[in-house]
């Protein structure tokens, strides 16, 4: 039996596939391509802070400035070894507070200024700018390091602030470290809070109990001349999924009374994350910020202005806050990658570190 012949338009295209296959064997391999990152990949960034103020070079002594270059670095270095393994930017910063927290030089955790009562009374917040969750405490005296508790109020609790006693419980309740008073007494804040407390004609509170026993000479160390003002610490950083988290800790005002509390553990004025606009983490005078609600300002300018970062921060920290005769500054970062730090004091405890670089540390106003 006779085979069919094929039909003109089946020879047709067998004859173009032929022409086809022959082409695509005679052309050449090609050249080895190193593999790109995926598209969604980000490269990884963190700005930090530790407090601003009056902190000059003609008051700071090298020893201290040293000292406090030194405990940047190693918050900032942590931090970003937790990224660069691919860590998120909730886990570094709490990483890099952890680290603050636990030096006694900064205003937060150990080391924190006291109340005028004799206590140290400390606050944080922490938000995650891919979900915007958040978490906050205020006036907590017993948790070590409470930027681990603002998370677990964040992710372990259907609540977004705790405060006093209540917050050292919940602390407890989820397994967090917990101290005594004296854990985070040191011996300068402790004489900063009696030169104060002189100053304004308060009671001298009794030295807290386990506290170590007076110093018979007096101490020769840096204090700023506000010192009773300003301090925190904070953190805002980008992963590469190109998700950002901003945190903040602090022992708030020293010689703060009637429990006072300020920005720092407030969403919105001292700490403020979302993937749609930016990061921020402030320090400074926190009734100010509170009214101005920095941190979600400069981010709105951000978003709905379509301000640059930098031009944001500066909007606010350079006029918005001097117009109500506020002080301090702010860090701050966006999912693409841009960093801002501004302040309208003479100094800044600051750093930034970008994948791939090297921290970057300043100090004083005319540093970069």
């Amino acid at each position: 039996m006779t085979s069919p012949k094929p039909s003109i338009r089946a020879c047709a295209i067998a004859l173009a596939l032929g022409t086809v296959s022959i082409a695509m064997a005679a052309q050449p391999e090609p050249a080895a391509q190193p593999n790109p990152l995926p598209a969604t990949q980000h490269k990884w960034a963190i700005v930090l802070h530790g407090g601003a103020g009056v902190i000059e070079r003609s008051s700071m002594t090298p020893e201290a400035d040293a000292q406090y270059r030194a405990g940047l670095k190693e918050a900032i270095s942590a931090a970003g070894a937790v990224l660069d393994k691919g860590g998120s930017a909730l886990d570094a910063v709490e990483a890099a507070i952890r680290l603050l927290e636990d030096n006694p030089l900064f205003n937060a955790g150990r080391g924190a200024v006291f109340a005028a009562d004799g206590t140290n009374q400390l606050d944080a917040a922490i938000m995650d700018g891919a979900t915007m969750h958040a978490g906050a405490v205020a006036d907590v005296q017993h948790t070590r390091n409470p930027i681990s508790l603002a998370r677990a109020v964040m992710e372990k609790s259907p609540y977004v602030m705790l405060i006093g006693s209540g917050a050292d419980a919940f602390s407890a309740h989820v397994g967090l470290p917990q101290e005594p008073q004296s854990y985070f007494f040191t011996e300068r804040r402790w004489q900063s809070l009696l030169k104060q407390l002189g100053k304004e004609g308060l009671p001298i509170p009794p030295r807290p109990q386990g506290a170590p026993p007076a110093p018979a000479e007096p101490l020769a160390f840096f204090e700023t001349p506000d010192n009773h003002k300003f301090g925190t610490v904070g953190v805002v950083a980008l992963d590469r999924n190109g998700n950002i988290a901003a945190g903040t800790s602090t022992g708030g005002v020293q010689a703060k009374q009637w429990s006072r509390v300020g920005d720092s553990p407030l969403i919105g004025a001292g700490t403020y994350a979302s993937n749609q606009s930016c990061a921020v983490s402030a320090t400074g005078t926190g009734e100010y910020f509170i009214r101005l609600t920095v941190a979600r300002t400069i981010c709105a300018l951000v978003q709905y202005k379509g301000m640059s970062l930098q031009a944001a921060a500066d909007e606010v920290v350079q006029h918005q806050l001097p117009a109500i005769h506020g002080d301090g500054g702010i860090i701050a970062i966006t999912p693409d990658g841009q960093l801002a730090w501004s302040f309208n004091t003479p100094g800044m405890f600051r750093a930034k570190l970008q994948e791939g670089g090297q921290p970057q540390i300043g100090v004083y106003r005319d540093e970069p």
